[in-house]
């Protein structure tokens, strides 16, 4: 029997464990919060630009979208009410903020709030050929994210990275024909 096999150390272990603390606040900021971006995402499904118009009866490019936005409308608000008539819940099973994890967060949104820029210039024109953007910031945004959150082989980034971008590249901008 090891001495981290005994009761007592269990005991201390457990007690060095501190769960987060229940806050109504961070309920109610994270359901407006998760309102507010549902609710541009479905703004942004119904602006949805097509290249044909479906028949009648056929599904066109905005009808997931509007559907996922949708739902996420109703989740929200429903996330909302909850945090409003009840009581916070305990968050016993969630870790306090670690190390470094403050600046991964504010990394990724400073990275997809660059790749939501770079990707809004659809394509340049560079030395007389024209190159399309978003396969290039798909491409850069997944290797970024990987780099954030620890990944750090060389080969299996690129690859993860240019296997991603193409498949996405591929099953929305060809086959589906929504413009990237």
């Amino acid at each position: 029997m090891s001495s981290t096999d005994t009761p007592a150390a269990d005991a201390t272990a457990a007690d060095e464990y501190q769960g987060a603390a229940p806050s109504r606040r961070i309920e109610v900021l994270f359901a407006g919060v998760a309102l507010a971006v549902a609710a541009g995402y479905l703004a942004l499904a119904l602006q949805t630009p097509l290249r044909r118009a479906a028949a009648a009866g056929q599904i066109d490019a905005r009808f997931w979208p509007t559907v996922l936005g949708t739902c996420a409308v109703a989740v929200a608000v429903l996330l909302l009410v909850i945090a409003l008539t009840r009581p916070a819940p305990t968050r016993e099973d969630v870790e306090r903020i670690q190390p470094g994890g403050v600046r991964r967060v504010i990394l990724t949104l400073a990275t997809v709030g660059a790749f939501i820029a770079a990707w809004s210039l659809s394509a340049v024109v560079l030395f007389g050929y024209r190159v399309e953007v978003f396969p290039i910031a798909a491409g850069l945004l997944m290797a970024a994210l990987m780099l954030a959150y620890g990944h750090r082989r060389p080969v299996s980034l690129i690859i993860y990275s240019v296997t991603v971008t193409a498949f996405v590249y591929v099953v929305f901008g060809m086959l589906l024909r929504i413009p990237l």
